[in-house]
């Protein structure tokens, strides 16, 4: 054993053994040399290369607007499949029939349901004219009612006009006759004044006697008149009063009548819209039994088969994918990563099954790599704890394959700043985020 300690350091010079003085001289130890002090260069220098910040993530090829990805078609009525027009792969156009169903609902058993319930409503719409007509006849009736009671309005007050006039005839008449009676009771006994004094004969005292008696006969005629010329004058004006009480009844049961009239007239036409609508959702759903295609595209799957099969609203039948449509990816970024995140910058795609080699850091190296744009960045997370960014091809930049099926998986890198390699070896070794940056905008550089 070797008594080695601080109080017995090994002090002994071993440059005078031969072995150690053929190893010093050996060419291989001054080319490792060399070689080592090269690589420590060129280390140092590559310490010192720009390296380019970027964000990962992964994620699917999709399209760039929602009405051009795969979707499924659907049954808006429930019933039971009778027809089948297309198969798996088939190409179909807008409007091409797909599918053909059957009714199934008891409601809509009819074979004749469209037909009838358009006789119902043209039934309906005839009796709803027949209602405005009679509408139409009460309201003549009223004017003629009217009219009627102007013209016996009249007649009536011009009754009275001529009572009026013959009770102030007989009034004029009936002061006549008194006067008559004064005149012949003052010659009757200026007479019988005379006669006693023997002026007059009797004969003549007689005679104005009789006509004294003649005129009082009178006055008691013309007083009958003139109160019967009053009592005219009064049911005149009582026939005024029995007029307006009687078409007044006559217009308000006219009018009862047109208000029945018409509410059966509104009543009608709330049965006739009913019955229209009717019409109208039975005659759309009659052309829901032909289950058409809503775009251009290929069947990829049929979801029901066989036929005698009864399906609900809603249930899905078969899935297409649109013939024509704008390529895009959607990518997912790490809730860390989604401030460095922003529209429109430039994005570096790649694909699964395409020939790739990639240099995150050095991406002008890069084979295999296809330039992309930010359309769109979500701002709520999704189900797999990231947030959702969708990419489409950069017009600047060569073509994306055509080759790409939808659904295929997509490695993305987004771009961001250039930092010397020791930086970014310093950051990833602390677990720091990516430098922080907004992009530059005309505003911003004016």
């Amino acid at each position: 054993m070797l008594n080695i300690s601080k109080e017995n350091p090994i002090t002994e010079n071993i440059s005078h053994f031969t072995t150690v003085r053929n190893l010093e001289n050996r060419p291989d130890y001054k080319v490792l040399n060399k070689i080592i002090w090269a690589v420590s260069l060129v280390c140092l220098i590559i310490l010192f290369l720009p390296w380019t910040q970027s964000i990962s993530g992964a994620g699917a090829v999709t399209t760039l607007t929602p009405d051009q990805r795969p979707q499924t078609v659907q049954s808006a009525i429930a019933g039971r499949i009778e027809k089948w027009y297309v198969k798996e792969g088939d190409l179909v156009k807008k409007g091409d029939t797909i599918l053909f169903i059957s009714e199934i609902k008891e409601d809509y058993l009819d074979p004749n349901l469209v037909g009838n319930t358009k006789d119902q409503m043209q039934a309906k719409e005839m009796a709803q004219r027949s209602y405005a007509g009679k509408v139409d006849a009460l309201s003549l009736q009223i004017a003629a009612i009217e009219n009627e009671k102007k013209i016996k309005l009249q007649q009536a007050k011009n009754k009275i006009r001529q009572a009026l006039l013959k009770v102030k005839s007989d009034s004029m008449d009936l002061i006549a006759v008194r006067t008559q009676v004064k005149i012949a009771t003052t010659q009757f006994n200026r007479s019988l004044t005379l006669n006693k004094e023997g002026l007059k004969p009797l004969t003549d005292v007689e005679e104005k006697r009789l006509k004294l008696q003649d005129v009082e006969a009178k006055i008691i005629t013309q007083e009958n008149k003139y109160i019967g010329s009053q009592n005219e004058y009064l049911n005149a004006r009582a026939e005024v009063n029995r007029i307006l009480a009687e078409y007044a009844e006559k217009s308000a049961k006219a009018q009862s009548e047109q208000y029945t009239a018409r509410s059966s007239e509104y009543d009608t036409k709330a049965q006739v819209n009913k019955l229209k609508n009717q019409y109208n959702n039975y005659s759309i759903r009659n052309g829901m039994y032909y289950i058409t295609a809503p775009q251009t595209g290929y069947i990829n799957r049929a979801i029901q088969s066989g036929l005698g099969e009864t399906i609900k609203e809603g249930t899905e039948i078969v899935s297409i994918m649109p013939a024509a449509y704008d390529i895009a990816v959607e990518t997912y970024v790490s809730p860390n990563d989604l401030p460095l995140i922003h529209k429109g910058e430039k994005v570096r795609v790649w694909f699964d099954g395409w020939p790739t080699i990639v240099f995150s850091g050095w991406p002008d190296m890069s084979y295999g790599t296809f330039g992309g744009k930010i359309v769109a960045v979500e701002n709520f997370i999704s189900p797999n704890g990231k947030f959702r960014v969708l990419i489409a091809p950069d017009r600047a930049e060569a073509p994306w394959p055509k080759q790409i099926s939808m659904g295929s998986g997509v490695q993305t890198l987004a771009l961001l700043e250039d930092v010397p390699v020791w930086y970014e070896l310093w950051r990833s070794l602390n677990g720091f985020p990516a430098n922080y940056y907004t992009p530059e905008t005309k505003t911003a550089k004016k």
